[in-house]
């Protein structure tokens, strides 16, 4: 029993082994030099044989060997991401925008994530991690800015490219304007009559919500009008209401930024509850306009980011390189229903 049980062991091991090239080219009946033509996409190679060849190869389900073919030209043909968040809606757009990217230049995406258990966040061992790896270049998300990020030198031989507002003299940098979006907002509002605007921020960490905040307070001040103290969310549509809810019982207010779709959705349901119409009594603008497609009647005046040509650039970056520089792709607004002329 003992020797059967032995036996089938030794034939499942032997069913799962990995085809190899010497394998195809005994199952087509060619060289294993044809068949490496094939799998590397090269010439003098008839149709017929190049079509035995592959239905061998899916016969057997051999795998290319891309260590082999990398030592030939240096190569992975992938492209490496580290992010500190990747549930964020603008995460997730600009990765697919690199994963698009990606596609149409025949690359594949390795992606490896940095937690908050990871504190102190080190851009140093982020791009360590990375360099481990077998990839081409390397895109690090820096949602929040790290201690080493003065000092930061990119890894020789791997392009490496920062997403952050943060400029660095070393790295290029690539982010949508989150500066200048709270511009478009402020002074869209301001032409409207609106001088009392309220800002509901991120976390005081995320560097997103520090630069909208910024441009609102930078607005503010240079209008010659006091802005008061932002109240802060956590991104979330709950922690929109609770701002909205303390943001209710401000009789001078007149307008609301929010740093996010979330919030400002958030705060209009307070506003709403508390008997404040909008857009007739408060006007609320927010950002990144992701509640299309997911909000019934999506009401949200708000400013749009092209998070995937954002993407797009990353990836060029990275496996391309170019001159060190800070890229900033700028926002639109998008005018709906939540905004009015201050009455």
């Amino acid at each position: 029993m003992a020797r059967t049980s032995g036996s089938g062991a030794k034939d499942s091991r032997e069913t799962h082994r990995t085809a190899s090239m010497a394998d195809v080219a005994r199952e087509a009946g060619v060289s294993q030099q044809t068949v490496s033509r094939v799998v590397n996409g090269q010439p003098n190679v008839s149709d017929l044989t190049r079509k035995r060849v592959n239905d061998a190869i899916a016969r057997l389900g051999f795998r290319p060997n891309y260590a082999g073919r990398t030592l030939r030209d240096g190569h992975y043909r992938t492209v490496g991401i580290c992010t500190f968040d990747m549930t964020q809606v603008g995460n997730l757009s600009t990765f697919e925008g690199v994963v698009m990217a990606a596609r149409e230049k025949g690359y594949a995406v390795t992606m490896i994530g940095m937690g908050p258990e990871m504190a102190p966040y080190s851009v140093s061992y982020a791009t360590r991690r990375l360099g481990e790896l077998p990839v081409d270049g390397a895109i690090i998300n820096l949602n929040i800015l790290p201690e080493d990020f003065e000092e930061y030198t990119p890894l020789a031989g791997l392009n490496t490219v920062l997403v952050t507002m943060y400029a660095h003299p070393r790295c290029t940098t690539v982010d949508s304007d989150q500066y200048g979006c709270s511009l478009l907002v402020m002074n869209y509002l301001r032409a409207l009559g609106h001088e009392q605007i309220r800002y509901i921020g991120g976390p005081s960490y995320h560097s997103h919500s520090a630069f909208r905040e910024a441009g609102w307070k930078d607005e503010l001040e240079k209008a010659g009008i006091e802005a008061r103290e932002p109240l802060r969310g956590d991104w979330t549509a709950d922690s929109g209401y609770f701002a909205g809810a303390k943001l209710a019982h401000d009789h001078e207010m007149t307008a609301i930024y929010a740093a996010n779709d979330q919030m400002a959705l958030g705060a209009i349901t307070a506003l709403r509850d508390a008997g404040i119409r909008v857009p007739e009594d408060v006007s609320v603008v927010g950002v990144d306009d992701s509640l299309e497609g997911m909000v019934p009647h999506n009401e949200l005046t708000t400013i749009r980011f092209d998070q995937r040509e954002r993407g797009r650039i990353l990836f060029n970056r990275a496996i391309h390189g170019g001159p060190i520089e800070a890229i900033r792709i700028p926002g639109e607004i998008v005018k709906r229903a939540t905004v009015t002329t201050r009455r």
